[in-house]
């Protein structure tokens, strides 16, 4: 049956990127606009949390310990037993309009983030890659706020989003190099009827992938070819990403954002909580760890 769990009323700006590490058994999320990194067991407690210096857009946790943050201007490394960030690579300095933004790891160790615009209105964003000895490659450009990376089961797809196109994108990804080419539309929202945006977004162990619709309060199910196949809705409009996680991998993690949007704060008072959803039928695939 499925159920909807309020697990932390965190009241966050801008909650976004929940990742379930299956090492640890835990839940890391983060606070964009807050500046913080968050963590907890599978039901909210244990609670943890370590603050950044610059807006954040998402971590990856690191097989050597610790964890990889994108924040406003590059990839940081994060001790979790001191807190200090360590600066590794600024992938496109001089632009003090943008920041890095949603980001995950691919099957082979490497981690992907791309960009968005403060004002969220040029495409003047790219999407890069951090290698694990240190080098950074970009792999697409002209983004007005990058979403949603994420890989089929066989690691030889990328999906991704320009929130702003309203799409969801598909590309041939070679796991040997990590290019990202052959670049295509996967899903329109409003071709399936959909009235918000793609957000953060993740794929399921039967290869379909789910996103948030942000602003409409919906999590939306596609097949692997691209169709709408399921839409379950959440208690807030303002839900802004999801991961699969729990001991079974069967519990969605939905964050959301209590900022407001063009001087309109969400109406709903659960707006910037964490949000479990229980009873999907579906399990979702462990997240690599980065390999550097």
């Amino acid at each position: 049956m499925l159920r909807i769990e309020l697990l932390i009323d965190a009241h966050a700006e801008l909650g976004e990127g929940p990742l379930w590490d299956v090492a640890e058994q835990r839940l890391f999320w983060i606070d964009s606009l807050g500046a913080k990194v968050h963590s907890c067991d599978a039901r909210g407690g244990d609670p943890k949390s370590w603050a950044v210096p610059e807006h954040i857009g998402s971590l990856a946790l690191r097989k050597s310990g610790g964890a990889v943050v994108a924040l406003r201007d590059g990839f940081y490394a994060l001790d979790f037993g001191n807190g200090a960030c360590r600066k590794l690579a600024d992938p496109d300095p001089g632009k003090p309009r943008i920041r890095m933004n949603d980001g995950k790891v691919d099957r082979q160790g490497r981690f992907v983030a791309g960009y968005m615009d403060y004002e969220e209105r040029d495409p003047i964003c790219g999407l890069f890659r951090l290698d694990p000895g240190g080098r950074v490659a970009k792999l697409d450009d002209g983004i007005v706020c990058s979403n949603g990376p994420c890989w089929s089961p066989d690691g030889r797809t990328f999906y991704f989003s320009d929130t702003y196109t309203r799409e969801i994108w598909s590309y041939d990804y070679d796991a040997e190099t990590g290019a990202a080419t052959n670049r295509r539309v996967f899903s329109s929202f409003p071709d399936a009827g959909l009235k918000g945006l793609p957000d953060g977004a993740t794929v399921d162990a039967e290869g379909f992938v789910w996103s948030v619709s942000v602003y409409e309060g919906k999590l939306v199910r596609f097949s692997p070819e691209g169709k709408l196949d399921r839409v379950v809705g959440l208690p807030v409009e303002s839900t802004t990403s999801l991961t699969f996680g729990g001991p079974g991998l069967d519990i969605a993690y939905v964050t959301s954002m209590a900022r407001a949007v063009k001087g309109v704060k969400p109406k709903e008072c659960e707006a910037g909580a964490l949000f479990a959803v229980h009873g999907l039928g579906v399990r979702g695939l462990p997240e690599p760890r980065f390999a550097g």
